[in-house]
């Protein structure tokens, strides 16, 4: 079975060049569902039937997974074999018939701009870390990018003449512009803080941890609330609340959909297209609350 993930896995990076998370959400996903079928007494996984998915499915409800947890594995399990189908290692695909749960869709949450200011100002400017982490909450929203982007960012992704950011992750690939404020943040990292972070030799990564290494998702997590609270900020916040609050008010202030939809790399603009509607939703509320008509 694990042979089969690999292989699977290498497929994803090879051909279709997917991003570095996706692959490992998939090989977690499926590792799970091979350690269950495997206590079944399943090895093989071209012998595997839809009874025994269904199984494991029905094995993931009883212990109270997420309903959005068994949606996303679902989503792994058919991948796979679906790839084992193409490649004509199966006749039949197994996975056809699943049914992922009903995910309902969760708004995101969104700062307010008096909020977002209030939180990027809390990085200290007389550390390091502090002018590392200014810099880093600025790029995030003024440009859009996911987190995961972000901790890839090398040093030469980074024009700051021209003011922009060179943003790949696996097969994709965008340029987003920023502005002067983030680029005033930048400089002073470059110039006065980095140079800290490279105590355990050089890196090329632009905003390594306190080790000199790539930053991960729950580090930058940490990073991230830390400031919120010290900001007095009680919104949920997720890594990727900027993320949110970028394209929100980007719209609020004229951007139009489709430049928009290319700056946070979406492939669909449909998944653009819930901010606009978070916006309108907004519109009504304030509508409700102001007019005297109403």
């Amino acid at each position: 079975m694990k042979n089969a993930i690999r292989e699977f896995i290498t497929y994803l990076h090879n051909i279709k060049q997917t991003s570095n998370n996706t692959e490992i959400s998939y090989e977690r996903d499926l590792n799970k569902m091979a350690a269950y079928l495997e206590r079944q007494g399943v090895y093989n996984p071209l012998k595997v039937t839809e009874t025994d998915l269904n199984g494991y499915l029905s094995y993931l409800r009883r212990n109270k997974f997420a309903a959005s947890t068994i949606s996303r594995s679902v989503a792994s399990i058919r991948a796979f074999y679906q790839f084992l189908f193409r490649a004509h290692q199966i006749v039949q695909d197994p996975s056809e018939n699943l049914k992922p749960p009903k995910v309902e869709k969760k708004t995101p949450e969104i700062l307010t701009v008096e909020e977002v200011d209030l939180l990027l100002r809390q990085p200290s400017l007389d550390t390091a870390k502090g002018l590392r982490d200014k810099a880093m909450l600025e790029l995030l929203y003024a440009t859009g990018m996911r987190v995961s982007e972000l901790m890839h960012l090398k040093v030469s992704d980074v024009n700051l003449n021209l003011g922009y950011v060179d943003c790949s992750e696996g097969a994709r690939e965008r340029v987003i512009p920023f502005g002067n404020v983030c680029k005033r943040a930048l400089v002073q990292y470059l110039e006065q803080g980095r140079e800290a972070f490279q105590r355990k030799g050089e890196t090329d990564i632009l905003f390594p941890n306190c080790s000199g290494k790539m930053m991960s998702r729950q580090g930058f997590w940490k990073v991230l609330k830390g400031y919120a609270s010290a900001a007095g900020i009680t919104t949920d916040i997720t890594p990727h609340t900027l993320r949110h609050s970028f394209a929100a008010h980007m719209l609020q202030n004229g951007a139009d959909i489709k430049s928009l939809q290319e700056m946070l790399g979406h492939s669909d603009i449909s998944t653009t297209q819930m901010y606009l509607n978070l916006n309108m939703n907004r519109m009504r509320d304030v509508y409700m609350q102001a007019h005297p008509r109403r």
